[in-house]
């Protein structure tokens, strides 16, 4: 008559103790309530005079109906018995009390003993019973176990034969790790003596990827081991890349401290990155899924609460323009409740250049003004939190603007690399994009050496993608394993490179993210706001943000503003001026032939240079003249040059001692290379202009500076 759970107390709200009446009996209080019961019915029927037989019939009956219970429950035999007895021993007591008197010393002795036998027996069952349920627990587990260490080890076989018939290694295989995500596993081998190092397996990771058969996009991939003499083996056999994964719709808050999550492996797992020392290098051709990466770097700033992100993108400011729109209205005025996903947008180089400026003066400053921090810290980096953040620097498309020749873009570069430079410990880092992995790209030793989390996206491209110039020392990659848009390779100080892929971030669910994290960005410190100085304190000004809502870009100046030039005279493509009547429809052989003609009748009577007359002292401008007018083609007959030289001339001066190249003035005045060189050729020989001589790097000179 006792259950297998016990009696339990728990606490009112007073703090006193209570009974817990729904609680079950243990072998105390099982025992204590069966010895009673049996005394409470015994004396009862002895006063009333109940016949001794019901009591038997009564505990027969318990008897029977817990052994019922008991085997449903398959409890053991040995519980089974103890319950049985319980009940009819209390049963034969309760009628021979009710016989003989239930007061009696020699009925009271006896009952006590029942009860002390009962408790002692419910005891001794109970800890049998849960020697059997941990046992069978075990025995479960023990049935998994083999039943995966045989899986593991036919995996661990089969691997040893496979790194001997491809690497001519002979392992001995310690463990084997199945993925949680149920896409591969880790093999942790030991490697042979003689000074056998992993990359003698790294090498051969394609060869074993094939050997495997394994699905097309999945790898055997070696790396270090827990020391040098082990080499762990991770093989996909799942294809995660395959499949497009939008960005995680859990946008809690994140810190620099605990990394920033930018992709996921092919086991499923997030990868993230640690920028608090470090800066980044993003490499991805035309197509490769960049600009989307850009967007999911950006998502990973904007949920950081220690973080300030600055964006300079040349492109029109495409990359954070999504980030920054949200905030506003229509009208430039701030939305209410909002904040832009990003702090700082630049895109042209006036802004590039007042962003950099206040880039640095920001990190000069905190080196003095937090000194007094750093101290109490005891720490040689500014402590980077909510109310001091680190500022983070994306500049789209940055190794080129380090690696171009234009004089502009080489101020900015100049700028680029002091803050990568000089402002680590302060907290300012960059995360730099590239088109390419090339030398001309990559040939820089700052960003080789700073950049220590590179990202290779490549999209199937090979051309340029050369993966060996981003992770030096990796062996096995090859651009053909990551085909699909957004996969590719991706390497930190604390994970080798592998493949991996970034998730697919959408418009809809930039405005999302940035509506809720409003509230996670942090704001720039006073000390470091002051040294900004007002090019900060004005960045989302109307004004200053005018070029984002200009959805209706005109050209300076309209056609009937704009001077007559020569040239081609397309009169097709003019728009008629109001109230005119459209041109007839003509055939368009007729046109033709009408088009032919006037080109004839042009280059039949246009004299050329040579049989041209000299102008007059004082020559009255030509008159117009319909149709094709290629005149400014040829060289001009005056003494100073075509009309354009003397803005040439203007750029040539302004440029200084460097001077500039005829394919720069070109661009300038927007005429034919073989023109310009020509012109200034006559310019030089006229004493106006310098040439200096350095072959493919010859420029022209103004007389001041030469």
């Amino acid at each position: 008559m006792t259950t297998n759970t016990t009696t339990k107390k728990v606490q009112d709200a007073s703090g006193g103790p209570v009974w817990d009446w729904a609680a079950g009996h243990g072998p105390v209080t099982g025992a204590l309530s069966a010895t009673t019961g049996c005394l409470a019915v015994a004396t009862t029927g002895a006063a009333t005079g109940m016949p001794p037989a019901w009591a038997l019939t009564v505990g027969a009956a318990g008897a029977i109906g817990h052994t019922i219970s008991s085997l449903r429950d398959r409890l053991s035999a040995r519980t089974i018995a103890m319950r049985s007895a319980s009940w009819l021993v209390g049963a034969g007591w309760t009628t021979w009390a009710m016989t003989s008197g239930p007061l009696t010393w020699a009925a009271l002795g006896t009952l006590a003993t029942i009860g002390v036998g009962i408790g002692a027996a419910a005891r001794t069952t109970l800890l049998h019973e849960e020697a059997r349920e941990l046992e069978a627990i075990a025995a479960d587990e023990r049935h998994v176990a083999r039943e995966l260490s045989a899986e593991r080890r036919a995996i661990a076989a089969e691997w040893v034969d496979r790194v001997q018939r491809v690497c001519h290694i002979t392992l001995r295989v310690v463990a084997v790790e199945m993925w949680p995500t149920g896409t591969g596993f880790t093999i942790d081998a030991e490697l042979p003596a003689g000074g056998t190092t992993y990359d003698r397996i790294a090498q051969h990771s394609a060869a074993l990827s094939a050997d495997a058969r394994l699905p097309h996009g999945c790898t055997a991939v070696a790396s270090r081991g827990i020391d040098q003499g082990r080499v762990l083996i991770d093989v996909t056999t799942v294809n995660v890349l395959a499949e497009e994964r939008t960005y995680p719709s859990d946008y809690t808050p994140l810190s620099i401290y605990m990394g920033i999550p930018w992709g996921y492996r092919t086991n499923a797992e997030a990868i993230c990155v640690f920028l608090r020392e470090q800066c980044a290098l993003v490499v991805g051709p035309t197509g490769s899924g960049k600009t989307n990466m850009v967007h999911v770097i950006l998502a990973g700033f904007a949920r950081a609460a220690d973080v300030l992100t600055w964006v300079i993108d040349l492109n029109a400011g495409s990359a954070g323009l999504p980030w920054a729109r949200p905030a506003f209205d229509t009208n430039g005025a701030p939305v209410d409740g909002v904040r832009p996903g990003v702090d700082w947008l630049a895109s042209t180089y006036e802004e590039a250049i007042l962003m950099l400026d206040a880039a640095l003066a920001v990190g000069l400053r905190r080196k003095v003004a937090y000194q007094d921090l750093m101290a109490q810290a005891n720490t040689d980096q500014l402590p980077i939190s909510a109310k001091i953040p680190q500022i983070m620097l994306v500049v789209d498309e940055g190794a080129e603007i380090l690696t171009s020749t234009d004089r502009r873009m080489k101020d900015l570069a100049k700028k680029i690399l002091e803050v990568i430079r000089m402002l680590r410990a302060m907290g300012v880092r960059t995360v730099l994009t590239a088109l390419g992995a090339t030398g001309s790209v990559l040939g820089n030793l700052m960003i080789r050496r700073e950049a220590k989390a590179r990202v290779c996206l490549t999209g199937g491209e090979t051309e340029g993608m050369d993966l060996s110039k981003v992770f030096p020392g990796a062996r096995g990659l090859r651009p053909d394993q990551a085909p699909y848009k957004g996969a590719g390779f991706m390497g930190t100080p604390e994970s080798a490179a592998a493949l991996f892929k970034v998730w697919r971030i959408l418009p809809n669910q930039i405005r999302d993210i940035v509506h809720a994290t409003t509230t996670i960005h942090p704001t720039l410190d006073n000390i470091s706001g002051q040294a900004a100085g007002p090019a900060y304190a004005t960045r989302w000004d109307a004004d200053r943000t005018a070029w984002m809502r200009d959805t209706t870009h005109t050209a300076d100046a309209g056609p009937s503003q704009q001077a007559p030039i020569g040239g081609l005279n397309l009169s097709a493509l003019r728009t008629p001026p109001p109230g005119s009547d459209p041109a007839p429809a003509v055939d368009a052989d007729a046109a033709v032939r009408a088009f032919m003609e006037q080109i004839d009748a042009q280059f039949g009577t246009a004299p050329e240079p040579e049989a041209a007359p000299q102008p007059p002292a004082t020559p009255e401008p030509p008159a117009a003249q319909p149709g094709l007018n290629l005149s400014a083609l040829r060289d001009s007959d005056d003494e100073s040059g075509p009309p354009w030289m003397a803005d040439a001339t203007a750029a040539i001066k302004a440029a200084g001692g460097t001077g500039m190249k005829p394919s720069a003035v070109a661009d300038l005045v927007r005429r034919s290379r073989q023109a310009v060189r020509a012109a200034l050729k006559a310019a030089a020989e006229r004493g106006e202009l310098v040439y200096r001589d350095n072959g493919p790097h010859s420029v022209y000179v103004h007389p001041d500076h030469a």
